[in-house]
Order: C-alpha cells, then sequence, then structure tokens
C-alpha cells in the first residue's frame, strides 16, 4: 500500500495483510478506539486485511478536533477509505460504530454505483430508524461514568484512575453527542447486505429495535442474537471471528 494510505490519522493496520483478497473496516463504539478491535485484527490476519478506525479525540489523537455530528463523522471516514478500495471491503461497526458503517455505505455507493460491500455488520445498535430520548452527553462526568457501568464496556482501571479518564472525558461525551442527536431517514437504506449482531440483554437495544435493521438494506439480511449485554462481543470473540470468516469466504490459519 502507499504512503498515503499508511499515514492516515484514522487508520490502523495491526496486522497487514498485503496478501489478502478481501479488507474488513471496523468501527468501534463511542468513546472506544481501535485497538479495541487488535484481536479481530490478529485472528483475521492474513487471510483478511483488517482496518480499526481511531476517532479523533482519544490516544494519539487526543489532541485532535472531536467531531460531535455522525454526518461530519461518516464524510471524513468515506473520504479515508476512498484509497482502500481497490479490495472487496466489508464493515464491521459496533454500537455507534454501526451506524458510522451505515451511513460510510451510504456515501460510498451513492459516490459509485457500482461499489457495494460484501457485508455490514451492525453489532450492539439498534437500527437508524429507531430513537430512543438519550441525554448521556448532557450529564456530568460522575452521570457519564454511570453509563459506562452500566454497559460495562470499559476497563475497571480506566474508570477508576480520574487523571486517565479527565483525558478521555471530552472525547466520550463527544461521541454521546454525535450518535445521541443522529436522525435517519426512515427509508434510508444501503446495497449492502446487512448482518445484526446482538446481545439478548443488552440495555440499549432490544431484539425488535435490532430486527429493524432489515428494513435498511435492499440486499440480504440476517440477525444474530448471543448471550449477554451491550458489549456481548466480548464473550464470544472466536464465534464472530468465524462468522466474519465465512462471510468473507476466507479460510482461517
Amino acid at each position: 500500500m502507499g504512503a498515503q494510505q499508511e499515514d492516515s490519522v484514522w487508520i490502523r493496520r495491526f496486522h497487514p495483510a498485503p496478501d489478502s483478497r478481501v479488507r474488513l473496516v471496523c468501527l468501534p463504539h463511542a468513546g472506544g478506539s481501535a485497538s479495541f478491535f487488535f484481536p479481530v485484527s490478529q485472528a483475521l490476519s492474513p487471510s483478511v486485511d483488517v482496518l480499526s478506525l481511531q476517532y479523533p479525540g482519544r490516544q494519539d489523537r487526543r489532541l485532535d478536533p472531536r467531531i460531535e455530528n455522525i454526518g461530519e463523522y461518516a464524510d471524513a471516514i468515506a473520504a479515508e477509505l476512498k484509497p482502500w478500495l481497490d479490495l472487496p471491503i466489508a464493515f464491521f461497526g459496533h454500537s455507534m460504530g454501526a451506524v458510522l458503517a451505515f451511513e460510510v455505505t451510504r456515501r460510498l455507493e451513492a459516490a459509485d454505483p457500482e461499489f457495494s460491500p460484501v457485508v455490514l455488520f451492525a453489532s450492539g445498535r439498534r437500527a437508524p430508524s429507531r430513537y430512543r430520548d438519550e441525554n448521556v452527553h448532557r450529564r456530568d462526568d460522575d452521570g457519564i461514568v454511570r453509563e459506562m457501568k452500566v454497559l460495562s464496556g470499559t476497563d475497571a482501571r480506566v474508570l477508576g484512575n480520574e487523571e486517565i479518564l479527565r483525558m478521555v472525558m471530552p472525547a466520550i461525551r463527544s461521541d454521546y453527542k454525535a450518535i445521541e442527536t443522529y436522525r435517519s431517514e426512515p427509508d434510508a437504506a444501503v446495497r449492502a447486505p446487512i448482518t445484526v449482531l446482538t446481545g439478548d440483554s443488552d440495555p440499549r437495544t432490544s431484539r425488535d429495535e435490532a430486527e429493524a435493521w432489515r428494513s435498511h438494506t435492499t440486499g440480504g439480511f440476517d440477525i444474530r442474537v448471543f448471550p449477554g449485554g451491550h458489549f456481548f462481543l466480548a464473550n464470544h470473540q472466536a464465534e464472530i471471528t468465524n462468522l466474519v470468516s465465512e462471510a468473507l469466504s476466507v479460510s482461517r490459519p
């Protein structure tokens, strides 16, 4: 790959797979970082070339201007991915990342009528047309921490370290504002097939809300329900990795 691709501040390629025939783009949850998908990249290499998105405002991008709008996020990510479309591409987004994967796919498909991802994995998120009145981003820091604990997706060591928490809190708040103020057109759809992954006890996504993704694709649709809450995928990594491998028609080493 060219230097322009490798130098992107948005993209982390933990295990370059130059001989792969398909590429998977992973988009983390609100407050998450690219490293969340390091295990996925490791498990799928070298059959799949995995790219993980690093949002601004965290880790090595801590000083970069934060984004508080899903449309702006999706525009920026779609532009960053254009040099990477030389291979068939799939998306895996968790929580806010699922919505971003959907909106990025919409933009890439609109730009090229011949383009469509192999599959869009929408994990841990209700369909774009299903809304809840959520205002976590308006809470004080303690209120946001309580929400993070409810979802059980943040390392307890981070929650207990006030200095680290102060550093990451602005990025977390901006992400929550972006996803909580997001509104999709009711008939918005992509051509790519969608596979929904959801936890059976996720407090933020019901089975019905997950099923509603069906109306947002003109391609195939599948839904897989796993035991667990919002971060169910942490306890089902091998099963989900196998699911992704099968969908991308690759054999794991």
